[in-house]
């Protein structure tokens, strides 16, 4: 039986300004939920956003005031390991608030995988792979910092793929920067970019065709999300891979474009999608009508790193690698264990539930009050 439900805000310093092109982020709040059940076993999920209200329609605030007011009061005292019945009446109940239902949703799952011993990826399908190959974001805004950071991620063996947030300078600066930077990391690194809807039609003409021509890999969200239409026409007139993320917004979205040819790559986000259930119905939707697959992150911490790596260990084509890089963006680890970064790839991890369990006497200190 679910016994209770608590939503912990963590504020996490950035190791460097992160620059989209609808904010600047120094801190990152992570929102961290934990199910309590009568068993004694917990589990947890996560449910952080970017940007705040910069990005989309939840907020750290929001997302924690709608779990406490109206999604817990209908859990608690509901069977906790009949998840699918539990998320059922959430969905019923509750409109939207996708980023809550995902952490709820997670948290019961990762209760349910460590009562049965299992990895949660084992009640999504099972694996198939047991690392996942990861991209590292250049978001300085500046050339030279950005082509010195990703030579480092290079020695390291961490990042072989770079993916450029652009979209708050004019076109032709972006495009000059985004170049310049391909350039100087040559062709054995796969370079793309994410225009964070910035860019009108016409801009988007004009800069997708200059970065297909200097050997860029893929372009993110190029136009505003409800502009389906225009992101259709610039997918079919263009060669290099575009991709939808923030017009992506669950299974009803993904077959819309799949109807529209509206996309080459789905950028797969567990929060986005509404939860695991839900992202798992995106993936296979864009595996039966030969769409790549990307797996994306809402820069989250450990534990929702964690739950994006077990689904999308089960992915059966994952082309354009993912994204899982949160934890590594921030100042301070909230796991016990940190999860493993090596070879260019993210270890998926092993163990019961998540695999991951968070710090509690870390998470005290860095809590909201």
């Amino acid at each position: 039986m679910i016994t209770h439900i608590e939503v912990i805000l963590a504020e996490v310093p950035t190791i460097r300004p992160h620059r989209l092109s609808v904010a600047t982020m120094h801190t990152q709040t992570l929102v961290l939920v934990r199910v309590r059940c009568a068993d004694g076993v917990d589990g947890w999920g996560e449910a952080t956003t970017i940007g705040g209200l910069n990005y989309g329609e939840e907020s750290p605030d929001s997302i924690k005031a709608n779990i406490d007011t109206h999604i817990a009061p209908l859990l608690i005292g509901m069977e906790a390991s009949q998840v699918a019945k539990a998320m059922a009446k959430v969905r019923k109940v509750i409109q939207g608030n996708r980023f809550a239902k995902c952490a709820i949703e997670t948290a019961l799952l990762d209760a349910q995988a460590r009562r049965l011993g299992v990895p949660l990826s084992e009640l999504l399908g099972g694996r198939v792979r047991d690392a996942l190959p990861v991209a590292w974001t250049l978001a300085s805004g500046d050339t030279a910092k950005d082509i010195a950071e990703a030579q480092q991620m290079l020695e390291l063996r961490r990042h072989n793929i770079f993916k450029l947030k652009i979209g708050a300078r004019p076109v032709a600066d972006d495009v000059a920067h985004v170049l310049a930077i391909k350039k100087a990391l040559g062709d054995a690194v796969s370079v793309r970019v994410d225009v964070n809807q910035a860019w009108s039609e016409l801009d988007a003409v004009r800069g997708i065709a200059a970065l297909e021509a200097g050997g860029i890999d893929l372009i993110e969200q190029p136009v505003r999300a409800e502009h389906k239409a225009a992101m259709a026409r610039l997918a079919q007139r263009y060669a290099v891979a575009l991709m939808a993320d923030e017009a992506l917004h669950g299974p009803l979205d993904a077959l819309d474009f799949v109807r529209h040819d509206g996309a080459d790559v789905f950028a797969v986000k567990i929060t986005q999608s509404g939860g695991l259930v839900p992202a798992a119905q995106v993936a296979a939707l864009a595996q039966l009508a030969g769409i790549g697959l990307y797996g994306g992150t809402m820069l989250e911490g450990g534990v929702g790193t964690a739950a994006s790596a077990q689904l999308f260990s089960t992915f059966g084509e994952l082309a354009f690698g993912t994204e899982l890089f949160g934890p590594l963006l921030l100042t301070q680890e909230v796991l016990r264990t940190p999860l493993v970064y090596q070879d260019f790839m993210l270890q998926v991890p092993t163990g019961s539930g998540l695999g991951v369990e968070p710090d509690m006497d870390k998470l005290r200190d860095l809590r909201r009050r």
